[in-house]
């Protein structure tokens, strides 16, 4: 048995990844301050004897007794609408948190694996993405603080890899949906969803070309394990490749449920990348690991999640 410390681990990916670990065999301990994280997500596992949760928040440093095999650091608001709700947060949480964290794993000899995302690519004027692209990405606007705040932390990791020799992986995250997300959360998937469900009308902003790949939280868990249990240095993509527009998206939501909505235009968002598609070129070879669930059986099970939930 190993011990995993999951940091995030009460929000969208870390839950789902605590409770896939947890049924698997493993010890988990979840950290997070709640401040986008429910407990509610936790549920299932929390009576679990090789459960553990500790409030705290990564900002500050870490300090708890016992063997840690792996730290997975999730920490950090994911959401547009959530971590522009205090900017400065978000940029703490990947700088000084990921560096509490770095410490943290480096004093137990621990592995680090940390969750970028496809936001270091910014709008990319190379399609698909490959890891090797180093991104188009503003550096002074609203989304900033999301974007260059996983950017810095990605070269602090190198650093403490190189400097200290600290075993670290990196993953890059494509939009990823299901399961455990937060109703209210603002992203895409549960906003159509949610409208849908409801009978509303369908919010697409701007002219709904823009593209997006979409991958099933549990493919995203399969590609995280694998890459928390290799000793891969990563970066890597974690993805799926196929692509669509937000306009076939909203029309797949409307399709599956079943609904009388229509489909209303909004004022497009600043800085909002016009395409986005994962290479995994790298995913396969190094992990084994291509997705397996289409959008179609993604969006049904999400939508029976969110009918619960809402």
């Amino acid at each position: 048995m190993k011990t995993y410390l999951i940091t995030g681990g009460a929000g969208f990916l870390g839950s789902n990844l605590a409770i896939r670990l947890i049924k698997n065999g493993q010890k988990v301990i979840v950290v997070d301050d709640l401040f986008t994280g429910r407990l509610k997500n936790l549920a299932e596992i929390k009576e679990n004897p090789n459960f553990r949760f500790i409030k705290h928040d990564v900002r500050k440093p870490l300090k708890i007794d016992g063997n840690v095999d792996y730290v997975c650091h999730l920490a950090c608001p994911a959401s547009p609408p959530v971590y522009l709700i205090d900017p400065i947060h978000t940029l703490e949480t990947s700088a000084i948190g990921t560096q509490n964290m770095l410490e943290f794993a480096l004093s137990k000899g621990a592995r680090f694996f940390y969750t970028s995302t496809s936001e270091i690519y910014g709008d990319p004027l190379v399609h698909p993405q490959k890891e090797s692209y180093f991104g188009n990405v503003n550096p002074y606007c609203k989304r900033s603080c999301y974007d260059e705040g996983k950017r810095y932390a990605e070269a602090l990791i190198y650093e403490y890899r190189r400097e200290r020799g600290l075993n670290t992986g990196i993953i890059r995250i494509f939009n990823t949906y299901g399961p455990k997300m937060d109703p209210d959360d603002g992203r895409v998937v549960t906003n159509f969803i949610k409208q849908a469900l409801r009978g509303e009308d369908i919010t697409v902003q701007g002219d709904g070309k823009q593209t997006r790949s979409f991958c099933y939280v549990d493919d995203q868990i399969d590609g995280m394990i694998k890459m928390i249990k290799s000793n891969e240095e990563g970066p890597i993509n974690i993805g799926n490749p196929n692509e669509f527009t937000i306009l076939e998206l909203a029309k797949i939501v409307i399709d599956l449920t079943k609904t009388n909505s229509k489909i209303v235009y909004t004022a497009p968002v600043e800085s909002d990348p016009k395409q986005r598609r994962p290479d995994i070129k790298l995913a396969k070879e190094k992990l084994n690991w291509k997705p397996k669930i289409n959008l179609r059986e993604g969006i049904k099970k999400t939508m029976e999640y969110l009918k619960a939930e809402i």
